[in-house]
């Protein structure tokens, strides 16, 4: 009989972590997950060892017991407002973590980049292309991919990094534009909103999650930067507009938040090497991934209403 698939999924309590974990439980994997906090009852899921320890803090990673077979880092605060949280966690923390697994024997490290490492590169970006990104956040993502890659290039540290786009889904947090949009209208709220001009490259979480997957058996992968998206852009007003008129509901007021100066208008990337490298292709349908978030946020306020 074989032993099981041990995996520690760092930001397992997140979004992206329990769409992965469900995954790996289904696979009848062994799962770990490692967050700053415990799971909301929405991805609380049985039969994870979950562990709390702040990334940033050396002492705290000495929790993490056992030998792993993989080690996904999805973990980093979301709220950005603290400069200080967010370039620690997102890169002291990976950091830390990809340290701490070095002489461990792991077979894949798989971290989760972001589309904002390119900075303001033209779209779609390329992943040999080197950006100068300016959002702290995006700045702290950079030095990780670059610290993971010389691990690599020296230690021939097991990494491989998936520069990722805009996920949606159900169980996201209500702070997303797609939930946010969704919830508005649902409510049928005024709601305010930019003019809609700017282009998001959106991919649902299943495809991320299968891109993850994909990415750990793979030997071309490694030492990899591979974008995670569906090159398929959509522009952020017809987005709403759509979902306006699919939930019949929701008043967006558009123009009323204005657009930063300095906001990129197109962002979305070119995924050949995804299709190559990792043989992977998006499979979810847009409309019909919007269409199952709307099912699920529908479901919740019906719940959240029963309380109150």
């Amino acid at each position: 009989m074989k032993p099981k698939i041990q995996i520690l999924i760092v930001g397992g309590t997140g979004f992206i972590g329990f769409h992965l974990i469900n995954y790996c439980l289904k696979k009848k994997w062994e799962v770990v997950s490692f967050s700053k906090n415990p799971p909301k009852k929405v991805r609380f899921l049985k039969k994870v060892k979950y562990i709390n320890g702040d990334l940033s803090k050396k002492q705290d990673l000495k929790k993490i017991k056992g030998k792993f077979d993989y080690v996904v880092n999805l973990g980093g605060y979301v709220d950005h407002t603290n400069k200080t949280k967010t370039f620690n966690s997102h890169f002291k923390g990976c950091k830390n973590l990809s340290n701490f697994f070095l002489n461990k024997d792991i077979k894949k490290f798989v971290q989760m980049g972001s589309s904002g490492e390119y900075g303001r590169l033209k779209s779609p970006h390329k992943e040999t292309s080197f950006g100068n990104p300016q959002s702290v956040y995006s700045k702290a993502k950079l030095f990780a991919t670059n610290h993971l890659l010389k691990l690599h290039k020296k230690k021939k540290f097991p990494v491989v990094i998936l520069r990722l786009y805009q996920a949606y889904g159900p169980r996201q947090d209500k702070n997303r534009l797609i939930p946010i949009v969704i919830n508005s209208c649902l409510k049928d709220e005024n709601f305010p909103c930019s003019d809609g001009k700017q282009f998001r490259d959106f991919i649902h979480v299943k495809d991320v999650v299968n891109a993850v997957v994909k990415s750990l058996n793979n030997k071309k992968a490694l030492g990899q930067i591979i974008n995670i998206g569906s090159a398929k852009p959509k522009k952020v007003k017809n987005l709403i507009n759509i979902l306006v008129k699919k939930i019949k509901g929701g008043k967006p007021m558009f123009g009323k938040i204005k657009l930063r100066k300095d906001e990129i208008l197109k962002i979305y990337p070119k995924i050949s090497k995804a299709k190559k490298t990792l043989n992977w292709f998006p499979k979810i349908n847009f409309v019909k991934g919007l269409d199952e978030t709307i099912k699920y946020y529908k479901k919740l306020n019906n719940f959240d209403n029963k309380i109150l």
